[in-house]
């Protein structure tokens, strides 16, 4: 667990205010999740991640699992396990959470 009385920004489960990644963690603000923008996080803390599977998404083929909050349970986005196209291989291991899902807090 991270310590937060650092205070460094991190983003939270809007739902439930639970931690969900820090501010240093954020590499793009540029992508999109099912609901509209989305951001791409290096590490992300306090997740379930569910199973995975293929999807096709808008820039190719990734092995892919939805994360979760593991406090309330709300999706919040995914992980990519898998780039099948090797552009986008600096993907593997990464976080997708969507905007709408999470709030800042500083």
């Amino acid at each position: 667990m991270a310590d937060f009385s650092s205070g460094r920004p991190f983003y939270n489960c809007r739902n439930c205010q639970n931690p969900i990644a820090l501010r240093s963690d954020l590499l793009s603000k540029d992508y999109l999740g099912k609901s509209g923008p989305a951001y791409l996080f290096s590490h992300a803390m306090n997740i379930i991640v569910g199973q995975k599977e293929d999807r096709q998404l808008i820039t190719g083929l990734y092995t892919i699992a939805d994360i979760y909050c593991c406090n309330c349970g709300e999706v919040l986005g995914w992980k990519y396990l898998r780039s099948y196209d090797v552009r986008h291989k600096n993907r593997e291991g990464k976080f997708i959470i969507e905007r709408a899902k999470i709030s800042k807090e500083y």
